[in-house]
């Protein structure tokens, strides 16, 4: 074989009269009668490559020439020159071309499916999949494969010099509840007996802490049995850490400056420090706790008005816990958004498509009015609601800033359902009026935020139990500490009402990382399995090893975990996971490629102890 000398890459005009060997795919092929030229490609880029009959070359290598296709592999050995054609500005090597002399090839191909170059329209995603060894060859993806390298690079440079231990956790692990569903592993050596697979390292790396490793860093793989989506995968890969003897402020201003070096170096931009927002604040401002704050709407909390006004739909509302303090989860509020420009481009046909929206977020509906230009040039309240708010106008005008051609929208309901549905509202509008920006990776802003201070528990919408937001581990924040420890288990005003020591890093309206300080005493870790719903007797099951971990000298600490494949989406330009993982699976779990998950042979299933019940294919 011509071992290569050179990559397809490489070549300029300070090679030209080199004698070089490429090794390559055919990615295109011209014939011009005694010239042949051919653009070698590899994952490096493209050389022109040319076969001349006048030079010289003998006959059974020209017709061997004259019978190459794209994605044939060969190597080529030839001197460089300038190119006669003329050169071509769009390769790096588009200077120079290399006059072969000798040819090897090296494997001929079948007929692709698909050609993998980034030229006009895509195959549908089903055959790329399918075919992802040639999908890989594309150079966008051979991009991202490098995009995706750099960023392990980084990271493992910018931990190693900041003194975390890159430390490996199994993958074979115990079932424990932490919040998503299991894949669970057969033990063949104990019958009934199951491992899972870790959707994250957390109490492995919280014993690493009280273990005295300090510091901890790993590139890690997590499973999730969840429903595949844009920006998920059941399989995917973290970014985690953890520290020792830390509170929240240091962990923050570790990982922020993590961010920095990581933009800096991937896509040379200088980040300024992070802005804080709270959970509270993100809520009332923006009705979600990753808010994107490209675009300027913000939500406002409207009930003490609306409860002037005789309207019996947002009185109904506003009867719902009246009783309860702000910011409960049961208490009415009527929650409204006003967009700028709305009153003409949206129009009433998609604004009662909004009520059809919030309805999958339980919400009952919205109410619409437009400001609109009065005869007497004033602002005139119009359509929706309008004669409700006529007695009002000037108050209500003066309270969300409206001005001529304004469109308001309102959701009234109990504050964990208007919060939710006029923030899903709120980035749907967004969309339909255009505000939303190009990805950062496209030339649009990079907004990075720290948002603080979430609630510790919340209830789960199926069952009405108590939950962790972030996980079950998450300390209460130093100020919350006694209140709840004091908390009666059933006093739900006060437990909803417990602040966690949890933060997110949130980029352009995505959460790219989350963390918290951990819980290192065992009185207080016992309480959280406790309002959880398990007894004693269940935590210990669960949990013996975590709680007799903490009995014996566990030191404060702290962590984060960064979703690596959500990065280099952001990185990459795209809002499709499956563009930035090698190997990833469809919307339905299943690996085109290798046809996973697949039945097993019953032999196989009797080595673990297991039958299947599904019925045959």
């Amino acid at each position: 074989m011509l071992i290569r000398s050179h990559t397809c890459g490489q070549l300029r005009e300070s090679h030209v009269g080199q004698t070089v060997r490429l090794n390559g795919w055919v990615n295109s092929y011209r014939d011009h009668g005694g010239l042949i030229f051919i653009d070698l490609r590899d994952r490096f880029g493209l050389t022109q490559i040319v076969f001349d009959r006048e030079s010289g070359l003998a006959a059974d290598m020209m017709a061997s020439a004259d019978k190459l296709r794209n994605e044939d592999v060969i190597a080529v050995e030839g001197a460089v020159r300038i190119r006669v054609g003329g050169e071509n500005p769009k390769l790096d090597t588009g200077k120079v071309e290399v006059v072969v002399v000798a040819l090897e090839i090296l494997n001929k191909t079948d007929n692709p499916p698909f050609l993998p170059d980034d030229l006009g329209k895509l195959p549908n995603e089903e055959l790329r999949l399918t075919h992802r060894y040639i999908d890989l060859r594309r150079p966008s993806m051979q991009r991202i494969l490098a995009l995706r390298h750099k960023v392990y690079q980084t990271t493992r440079r910018y931990f190693d010099e900041n003194g975390f231990l890159e430390v490996e956790t199994p993958i074979l692990y115990k079932s424990t509840p932490e919040g998503a569903r299991e894949f669970l592993v057969p033990n063949r050596h104990v019958p009934g007996s199951f491992y899972a697979l870790p959707q994250s390292p957390q109490l492995f790396k919280q014993i690493l802490m009280v273990a005295g490793c300090d510091r901890y860093m790993q590139i890690c793989r997590c499973f999730r049995d969840e429903d595949p989506r844009a920006d998920r995968q059941a399989e995917f890969t973290q970014i985690d850490l953890e520290m020792s003897f830390v509170r929240r402020d240091q962990v923050m201003a570790t990982m922020e400056g993590f961010v920095r070096r990581l933009w800096k170096d991937v896509a040379d931009v200088d980040v300024p420090p992070l802005q804080r927002m709270t959970y509270r604040r993100a809520m009332e401002d923006y009705g979600i706790d990753r808010p994107d704050t490209r675009y300027d709407l913000k939500i406002k909390d409207l009930s003490a008005f609306a409860a002037k006004m005789d309207f019996a739909i947002f009185k109904s509302a506003l009867e719902k816990g009246k009783d309860r303090p702000a910011y409960n989860s049961k208490k009415g509020v009527v929650k409204a958004l006003r967009v700028p420009g709305g009153a003409e481009k949206l129009t009433r046909k998609i604004t009662d498509g909004y009520t059809d929206f919030v309805k999958t977020f339980g919400a009952g509906g919205v109410a619409v009015v437009k400001v609109i230009k009065g005869e007497d040039g004033q602002p005139k309240l119009d359509t929706g609601i309008a004669k409700f708010l006529e007695p009002l106008k000037a108050e209500f005008l003066a309270l969300l800033g409206c001005q001529i051609g304004d469109t308001v929208l309102f959701v009234a309901d109990v504050y964990a359902i208007a919060t939710k549905a006029i923030g899903e509202l709120r980035q749907k509008v967004a969309r339909d009026m255009g505000l939303v920006p190009k990805p950062g990776a496209e030339g649009g802003p990079w907004n990075f935020l720290w948002v603080v201070d979430f609630p510790m528990f919340e209830r789960n919408k199926e069952t009405g139990k108590w939950v962790a937001m972030h996980h079950p581990f998450t300390s209460p924040n130093d100020d919350q500490m006694q209140a709840f420890l004091d908390a009666d288990m059933d006093d739900e005003v006060t437990i909803e009402g417990i602040v966690s020591a949890g933060y997110d890093v949130v980029l352009n309206g995505q959460e790219i990382a989350g963390g918290s300080v951990r819980i290192h005493d065992r009185a207080v870790q016992s309480k959280v399995f406790a309002l959880l719903g398990m007894t004693p007797e269940q935590a210990k099951e669960k949990f013996s090893f975590l709680l007799e971990a903490l009995s014996y000298g566990a030191p404060p600490h702290a962590g984060v975990a960064f979703g690596l494949d959500r990065l280099i989406m952001n990185f990459a330009g795209t809002d499709n996971i499956r563009d930035v993982i090698a190997f990833p699976k469809t919307q339905t779990g299943a690996d085109l490629m290798t046809r996973a998950p697949s039945p097993v042979p019953e032999n196989q299933l009797r080595d673990v102890h297991i039958r299947s019940i599904a019925p045959a294919p």
